[in-house]
């Protein structure tokens, strides 16, 4: 016999409902309904309809996603954040993260988080590098997917740490302790990348590359300038990008988990080699 007590939502039985998702057939609440081509479905249901989906990707083989570019979003929210505190606690920030020959041997994690961090000198360092990272990063995270964007971002940064670490001096020099912050390494890394990737869709990569001379050049003329940093970023984005953008679509699977652990390998390889040659470790 039909029950004489009224429908409610099964997510919310204190409320009573008498629309039906038209999957299931379940009484939803307006809290738990959602528009569908014809009637209404449950949220349980959508969701389950966009769990069984066939997940689409790019041409280089990142997942397509919808919405704005969050990781691009939140690398530069790191950085102003980053950069605030750096200008309000005196400098402790900044020495606490930054990285330098002679600290990344003691704290590894500096290689990367020295990234964050900007000049506190000259507002014009933090303002290039978020306008390139805003700028790239719209490009790139949707092409790549954001699995594949973090991990040329991340990449990109050590291999700037790296470069500089193997072009500095010895620790009997001042620039074995020389202190060096930015995002100029993962923003070199993200131009390099852009240059395989244009060639891949087709496009020209013409202005990149003039961009990449440009600001090469200004590398070496303008004093305080981690040139090294730039280098190292650009090669490591130039490999992963063109990793990325020249694998067959069968394989960017499994180039997206070898790609990281092959490049980390050789980046660490690089670092105990320079250490050790020099007595460090």
């Amino acid at each position: 016999m039909p029950s004489d007590q009224p429908p409610v939502c099964p997510r919310h039985p204190d409320r009573v409902s008498y629309v039906r998702c038209q999957r299931c057939g379940r009484p939803a609440c307006p809290e738990c309904q959602r528009p569908a081509a014809v009637g209404i479905q449950c949220v349980d249901c959508v969701r389950e309809a966009a769990r069984r989906a066939p997940k689409t990707t790019t041409v280089l083989g990142g997942r397509t996603q919808s919405g704005r570019p969050v990781v691009t979003y939140t690398i530069i929210g790191l950085c102003v954040a980053s950069y605030l505190l750096q200008r309000t606690t005196q400098g402790d920030w900044t020495q606490q993260w930054a990285f330098s020959a002679a600290a990344g041997a003691a704290e590894p994690w500096r290689f990367l988080t020295t990234a964050f961090l900007h000049s506190t000198g000259s507002l014009f360092h933090i303002l290039f590098n978020m306008w390139a990272l805003w700028v790239t990063g719209q490009f790139l995270e949707p092409l790549l997917g954001r699995v594949r964007f973090i991990v040329l971002c991340a990449l990109s940064a050590v291999g700037g740490s790296v470069a500089w670490l193997l072009l500095a001096g010895t620790p009997m020099d001042e620039s074995w302790y020389q202190g060096v912050v930015g995002a100029s390494g993962m923003v070199f890394g993200l131009f390099g990348a852009m240059v395989p990737v244009l060639r891949r869709l087709g496009a020209a990569a013409t202005q990149i590359v003039v961009l990449i001379v440009i600001n090469g050049v200004i590398g070496f003329v303008v004093p305080s300038i981690a040139w090294e940093a730039h280098l190292g970023g650009l090669v490591v984005g130039l490999v992963v990008g063109a990793a990325y953008a020249r694998t067959p679509r069968e394989h960017q699977r499994l180039v997206a988990w070898a790609l990281p652990v092959a490049v980390s390998a050789v980046l660490l390889a690089l670092v105990v080699w320079r250490y050790t040659s020099l007595g460090v470790w």
